[in-house]
C-alpha cells in the first residue's frame, strides 16, 4: 500500500514538473520574441535620432513602431560594408549577417559593416553607422551620422553604457552630442583625428569637442573609438567621394 502511495505522489510530481516546464518554455519562447522586436525598435529609434530625426509624436509620446517603420521605408536604406575592403556588399541585407556577429560587441569583431543612408527625393543626403566602444567602466554604444559631402558630423548619439551618473555617463545628454554638429573629420583629401578634449577645449576646433568634467578616460575612450570606426568606414567613404567628385577625395 505504501509503495502505491509514493508511485502515486512520485507519478503526480513529474507530471507538475512537466507542465511547469512546458509553461515555463513557453513563456521564455513569448517573451525571447518580444524582447528581440523591442531591441530592434530601439535600435530603430537610435539610427533615427542620430540623423537629427524627431523619435516623439506630436503629444510627446515616444514613437510607436509603425510611425518608426513608416519613416525607415520611405527614407532609410541598410547596406552592408566588407570590413577588409570598403566595397559594397550587393544584394546582402542584416539578414546576412553571420549570427555569431549579430551582437558584436565593436566594429573589431564583425567582418560586415551596417550603413544606414538617408534619402530625400531620391538623393542620400546623409548617412549613419553603429559606433561602440570602452569607456572607462563600460562599452558605450551609438550611432554617428555624417553628410552627403562625407566630410562632417551631422549627429551623434549614446544610448547604452554604463558609465558614472554625472560624470561618463553625460555621453547620453544633448549639450554633449550637440557639439559634434557640424565637426569635420574629412578635409584636405585626409581622414582627421577628433579628438574628445578635457572640459572646456575650444568650441570652435573643427575637429574636438569639449570634453566632461572629472570623465578624461570616458573622454579618452570615445576618441579612440570614434576614430577606430571612422578609418574602418573612410574604406568605403573614399570610393564614394571618387565616385562622385565630392569633398577632398
Amino acid at each position: 500500500m505504501k509503495i502505491k502511495e509514493d508511485l502515486r505522489t512520485i507519478r503526480f510530481a513529474v507530471i507538475i514538473c512537466v507542465i511547469c516546464s512546458l509553461l515555463i518554455s513557453t513563456t521564455v519562447a513569448v517573451l525571447k520574441q518580444r524582447q528581440d522586436d523591442n531591441v530592434e525598435l530601439d535600435r530603430r529609434i537610435n539610427v533615427l535620432k542620430a540623423f537629427g530625426q524627431p523619435i516623439v509624436d506630436a503629444e510627446g509620446s515616444p514613437l510607436s513602431k509603425e510611425a518608426v517603420d513608416l519613416v525607415f521605408a520611405a527614407h532609410i536604406e541598410e547596406i552592408l560594408i566588407d570590413k577588409e575592403t570598403g566595397s559594397l556588399l550587393e544584394g546582402l541585407t542584416s539578414e546576412d549577417i553571420p549570427r555569431n556577429e549579430r551582437n558584436a560587441k565593436s566594429s573589431k569583431d564583425r567582418t560586415m559593416l551596417p550603413l544606414y543612408r538617408w534619402t530625400e527625393n531620391g538623393e542620400i543626403v546623409q548617412y549613419s553607422f553603429p559606433v561602440s566602444g570602452l569607456g572607462l567602466w563600460s562599452m558605450i554604444y551609438g550611432y554617428l551620422a555624417v553628410d552627403s559631402t562625407l566630410t562632417e558630423f551631422s549627429g551623434i548619439t549614446f544610448y547604452k553604457h554604463g558609465e558614472t551618473p554625472g560624470m561618463g555617463a553625460e555621453v547620453e545628454k544633448a549639450w554633449f552630442q550637440d557639439q559634434f554638429k557640424g565637426k569635420v573629420f574629412f578635409t584636405a583629401g585626409d581622414l582627421q583625428r577628433f579628438e574628445v578634449k578635457r572640459e572646456g577645449a575650444d568650441s570652435d576646433e573643427l575637429h574636438a569637442v569639449s570634453g566632461i568634467s572629472a570623465a578624461t578616460m570616458t573622454g579618452n575612450g570615445l576618441t579612440v573609438f570614434l576614430n577606430r570606426d571612422l578609418a574602418l568606414y573612410e574604406r568605403y567613404f573614399s570610393k564614394i567621394r571618387k565616385t562622385k567628385g565630392i569633398g577632398d577625395g
